[in-house]
């Protein structure tokens, strides 16, 4: 159990204050800026939500210490924080209770102490004199109250509770205009009596000070003259002119804002909400803050596309050329773009699909949707939902915030003019979430079509028809999207290039593209398929085709340097040139084995850029039946490795493998690249394979190459990414490539080229491999 102490001690993060006295029991409001101070408030948000707050010694420090602040000052609770333009917060804390640093644990990346909670009760001796001051306050904070009318017309009943001077000292002291250090030291005189008394001090002070101003105003009225009276009374006079001019002004607006109104023809809902805060406007001086807020409310209703739809006619013939014009390959994003165009020219009310296309990055998914754009004459928005945490980026501010705006999805719609544009969430697997929200969470009104037709901004707090708009996001891999907002979209896998594929959009895109955007000509520069080839293979590696076209870039921008110095001939790049343009190569790939080895078999795995091949090396060494598995494996590839020794154990006979292998031999499988992390359960059949053969002494064809899950019983089982592997297989120079029975179909999606030059062997059982891969 703790002990009454340790109670009285707690560790929260500490916010060093600037010219900000924060007491107990009162709400502050104040802006942070320095980043340190913001990570102390995250992370008292993410905990219990208590921060202490505690004034610098030297408001002009800006990197303050420990022994740039005092150690006494307020724990309190964080109730709201509010992210401003910039890197700034705006944060509202109530006070809980004083407190004094006990023990200092660090102070970067933000402060972090122990705060023992200082309590301070009136004694017996004290309260005589407690009473008096008590009294004597009350009569000066009512002077004090009188003289400055700024105050709320509500009473202050404090006065009653005469056991607790040092609750009214504080709440007196927050209502009155003194300076930052006069109330820290009303701060940090922790005797409930003596502290009330300096309460009195300043009382005593402000109120004389107050008479004083009262006097020498009244002197000054009595010295003015008539014609300083008259010409007072002008200028009132001038002034209410100017403002009933600003009320015709009010009035002229509302009028233009019903006419347009009128014309929108918005449900009646919609109407009588617009309505109310147009006569709302009316109602309010021409010099009110709120008039500018609903001046701005009502102009953005009134500015948005309502009904207003893309008037084109959907040609799929078109559409087929526009895509084909901007890309090469990507045939199912193109045939499920169509299929939906062909719908909706059948059926106008047909609800637009979400598709969300997956790949790795440089291959086309963010142009591909302005490409889908272009081809049925829409309009096109982007929104980057890479590192979003906020909510309110969303679904907008509520106006009761200064400086609410509607959301971003709003604003875009307002901008581009349309009701259904093609709408392109990039990078939807990178969203994040914080104490602000949960962007995810409000993403699953806006991408479900039988949501989205009513979808309600908080700023503009009417339903606005998103069915109509065409969503399209994108995503490098589909395992952080989350599973409700996932299932609202058609998911649609791009897979990388090919070679040849890369070879092709060079050839048709990129080349012409960076000639033209580096200032050159036809005339100037020529890249043969050799050196494109080059390019793909020796200095860049990747699915996509980003890094070819920098390379590209790269290759366009020495010619011209070259020209812009006096060379102004040719320049035909070839394989056997580019090296004097580029430097030596960056990367180079695995070459089939030159002869069949014991021990080792050459596996197929997939890679964030593409397909790769893998040599699983075994070696058999007499032991106590240890198994060494090196090469960075992960947990999944560790254990495939295991259950496939525990195949081979099982099935010793059947294979002519000593029975007590696992007693006498330690097996140790490495996969070389032991700096790159792997894993996965593809390799599964390799290192079955790559064992089998060190065991038995037989070697593996080098012109095979595998891929598959094993499990105990020696099934074959299917794994993903066919393609990349099939076509790293392919770069290898490998004659067979065996592949799991279920994965037959992805065969289909093959290049044809690929196809036809090598020889498939679907497997169901460890015993088909090694009838093809074991000699």
């Amino acid at each position: 159990m703790l002990n009454e102490e340790d109670a009285r001690v707690v560790s929260v993060p500490l916010l060093a204050l600037r010219g900000v006295n924060v007491f107990p029991q009162t709400e502050v409001r104040f802006d942070v800026e320095r980043q340190k101070s913001i990570l102390a408030i995250d992370t008292a948000m993410n905990e219990e939500g208590l921060i202490f707050l505690v004034n610098q010694k030297d408001p002009a420090v800006d990197l303050p210490t420990f022994k740039d602040l005092y150690t006494v000052g307020t724990v309190a609770k964080i109730k709201r924080v509010l992210k401003l333009p910039g890197e700034h917060i705006r944060i509202l804390v109530l006070g809980q209770y004083r407190a004094k640093i006990k023990r200092k644990v660090f102070e970067s990346p933000y402060f972090l102490c122990t705060a023992e909670r200082i309590d301070s009760d009136v004694n017996e001796d004290s309260m005589p004199q407690a009473e008096a001051l008590i009294r004597t306050c009350a009569n000066l904070y009512a002077a004090y109250r009188k003289a400055h009318p700024r105050f709320p017309s509500d009473e202050f009943h404090g006065f009653e509770r005469p056991d607790d001077p040092g609750y009214i000292a504080d709440f007196v002291i927050t209502q009155m205009d003194v300076k930052p250090e006069e109330a820290h030291k009303v701060l940090v005189t922790l005797d409930p009596v003596k502290r009330l008394g300096v309460v009195v001090k300043y009382l005593v002070r402000e109120t004389e000070i107050s008479k004083i101003e009262g006097q020498i105003n009244e002197k000054i009225q009595t010295r003015l003259t008539k014609a300083q009276r008259e010409q007072y009374l002008r200028e009132q006079i001038r002034t209410i002119q100017e403002e009933l001019g600003g009320k015709e002004d009010i009035e002229a607006e509302s009028a233009e804002w019903r006419k347009q109104l009128k014309k929108l023809k918005l449900s009646p809902q919609t109407t009588a909400k617009i309505e109310k805060e147009i006569d709302r406007a009316e109602k309010l001086p021409p010099y009110a803050a709120d008039l500018s807020v609903i001046r701005n409310y009502i102009t953005t209703i009134l500015e948005l596309p309502w009904h207003k739809y893309s008037k084109g006619e959907i040609d799929i013939n078109r559409a087929q050329e526009v895509l084909d014009e901007d890309h090469y390959g990507l045939e199912k994003v193109k045939e499920r773009v169509l299929e939906y165009l062909a719908v909706l020219r059948l059926a106008k009310d047909q609800k637009s699909p979400i598709l969300c296309l997956v790949g790795p990055p440089g291959v086309g998914k963010t142009s591909i949707a302005r490409s889908i754009a272009r081809s049925i004459d829409r309009q096109f928005v982007h929104m980057s939902l890479g590192g979003m945490r906020d909510e309110a980026e969303i679904r907008g501010h509520r106006r009761t915030y200064v400086g609410a705006i509607p959301g971003r999805i709003m604003s875009a719609i307002k901008e581009c003019g349309a009701a259904d544009p093609v709408f392109l969430f990039d990078e939807i697997d990178k969203i994040g979430s914080d104490f602000r929200g949960d962007p995810a969470s409000a993403l699953l009104e806006v991408l479900d079509p039988e949501q989205n037709k009513e979808f309600m901004d908080h700023f503009l707090e009417v339903p606005f028809d998103l069915s109509r708009v065409m969503f399209i996001t994108t995503a490098n891999t589909t395992d952080t999207i989350p599973r409700p907002l996932l299932d609202r979209m058609e998911v649609i896998e791009i897979s990388g290039y090919t070679s040849e594929e890369k070879l092709n959009i060079a050839e048709k895109y990129l080349v012409p593209k960076q000639i033209k955007a580096n200032g050159l000509k036809k005339k100037d520069i020529s890249i043969n398929k050799s050196a494109l080839t080059e390019l793909i293979n020796s200095y860049t590696r990747e699915s996509g085709v980003r890094g070819l076209e920098k390379q590209i870039a790269n290759l366009c921008r020495k010619v011209a340097r070259m020209i812009v110095a006096g060379d102004d001939k040719k320049h035909v790049i070839t394989a056997k040139n580019i090296e004097d343009y580029l430097g030596n190569k960056r990367y180079h790939y695995d070459k089939i084995l030159d002869k069949n080895e014991i021990g080792v078999s050459t596996g197929l795995a997939w890679t964030i850029v593409g397909g790769d091949t893998l040599f699983i090396e075994t070696a058999i060494m007499p032991g106590s039946g240890q198994v060494v598995l090196t090469g960075q494996l992960g947990d999944v590839m560790q254990e495939s490795a295991r259950a496939a020794i525990s195949y081979l154990r099982a099935h010793a006979a059947d294979y002519g493998i000593e029975e007590d292998f696992h007693k006498s031999k330690d097996i140790h499988i490495h996969i070389p690249e032991g700096a790159t992390p792997k894993d996965g359960p593809s390799a599964g059949v390799t290192m079955c394979i790559a064992v089998l053969s060190a065991l038995t002494g037989r070697p593996v064809r080098k012109n095979v190459a595998m891929t598959g899950e094993i499990s105990l019983r020696g099934k074959i089982l299917p794994v993903g990414g066919i393609k990349e592997k099939v076509i790293a297989a392919h770069r290898l120079g490998v004659k067979k490539v065996l592949l799991p029975e279920d994965n037959a179909q992805d065969l289909s999606e093959l290049p044809e080229s690929v196809r036809e030059s090598l020889k498939f062997v679907l497997i169901s059982n460890v015993s088909d491999a090694v009838r093809e891969a074991i000699i």
